[in-house]
């Protein structure tokens, strides 16, 4: 991987690296999908410490930066930076708030909730930041206008999927939750027809059957929309359509609250569609007073 002009701006970064990211070695996968995944804190950390969250040496970043064609990776950082004292106003308030936040806690609850509370701050501001209002019309066009919505998440992409089906249920949408129990959600994926559509959540790391049924899903023109952690995801190249959701790396998991503020956001969107004139959309409930 060698480069003889490095990268102008963050855009033509993220571009490059999406180009180059096959041919990549793992270890310099590995980097590609922390710097496209954590772009706030790749702008603020030093590389000791961007190496430390992901578990690659330092001297990998350096390579890897040196290998897109800057003299170090400080060059590279530049681009993060400059992104993001241009995303929103403030800049060095944001810096100094970001690297207090990322410091680590101690292990008490209340430690453990202040920490989690920040980063999903963190992230659903990054989810505003990201997220395409016109991506967020076509997914509620293709939900609405799909004869059945199929839905398939395991691991711990399963909730966001088991959310989407009640909603999607209570709409009075049909849809199919392709479960793994029983081992049938590949063979009940081949009943999907053009006029379907399929919804599919997979994260890092991104379990074999999901990623396997997307392909083949593709192939046969059944429309996708994906939701995942990166545009770097497998389920990328075969979706119709991918909401690349940020994430935070903690050290005992990860966080749901911007996948599924983002699968609640699609939904709302579905309902004002089905509900016109209704101010606001209302998504019916089981129970009752």
């Amino acid at each position: 991987m060698t480069a003889t002009a490095p990268p102008a701006d963050y855009e033509e970064l993220i571009r490059l690296i999406h180009d180059r990211f096959d041919g990549m070695s793992k270890t310099y996968q590995q980097i590609a999908e922390y710097l496209t995944q954590n772009p706030n804190e790749v702008a603020v950390l030093s590389v000791n410490a961007s190496s430390a969250q992901c578990g690659i040496h330092a001297s990998s970043f350096v390579r890897f930066a040196q290998a897109l064609g800057y003299s170090g990776f400080k060059d590279l950082q530049a681009l993060f930076q400059r992104r993001l004292s241009t995303a929103a106003p403030g800049f060095e308030a944001r810096k100094r708030a970001l690297e207090g936040d990322l410091r680590q806690h101690g292990g008490t609850a209340p430690d453990a909730l202040q920490d989690l509370v920040v980063r999903d701050i963190a992230s659903l501001q990054d989810l505003l930041d990201r997220t395409d209002p016109e991506a967020m019309t076509r997914a509620a066009e293709m939900i609405d206008n799909a004869q059945t919505v199929y839905l398939i998440g395991q691991l711990r992409s399963e909730p966001v999927v088991v959310l989407l089906r009640y909603i999607l249920t209570m709409l009075g949408k049909p849809c199919v939750l392709l479960d793994a129990s029983g081992g049938l959600a590949t063979h009940m994926a081949r009943n999907m027809a053009a006029s379907d559509l399929l919804i599919a959540v997979a994260f890092r790391f991104y379990a074999n059957e999901v990623v396997n049924v997307v392909e083949e899903t593709a192939r046969k023109g059944t429309p996708v929309i994906g939701i995942s952690d990166s545009t770097l995801s497998p389920l990328n190249k075969p979706a119709t359509l991918l909401f690349a959701v940020p994430e935070h790396d903690y050290t005992f998991s990860r966080s749901l609250a911007a996948p599924m503020c983002l699968a609640q956001a699609l939904m709302v969107a579905v309902a004002a569609r089905s509900q016109p004139g209704a101010e606001p959309p209302r998504i019916p409930t089981v129970t009752t007073r």
